[in-house]
């Protein structure tokens, strides 16, 4: 029995180590375009129905903590940018959706 645990355990670790997830890691459902916007919004700090001027003013406040140059790191950087990136393009464009 201990065998098996021991057999289990290191092909944990292989598949960590070779894939970059552990094995339960892969039977999680791919997150939804909403659940997306909504931790997009979470990280900028902004409401559902925030402007455009909000987003990008968010961003850069968001920016300022995370840039690499001061202190930050690169992946910080692309989610805090992959972030304004998701919230802009969920926006409407400019004269649709006022009447016109």
């Amino acid at each position: 029995m201990l065998r098996y645990v021991i057999i289990i355990a290191a092909v944990c670790f292989l598949c960590r180590w070779a894939f970059g997830k552990w094995p339960w890691e892969y039977l999680r459902p791919a997150p939804t375009r909403s659940q997306a916007i909504y931790r997009a919004r979470q990280l900028l700090g902004v409401e559902a129905g925030a402007s455009r001027e909000e987003v990008i003013a968010a961003h850069r406040r968001l920016v300022t903590l995370v840039h690499p140059d001061r202190g930050g790191t690169n992946a910080a950087m692309q989610e805090a940018n992959a972030a304004r990136d998701l919230l802009l393009g969920d926006l409407p464009l400019p004269g649709q959706g006022d009447g016109q």
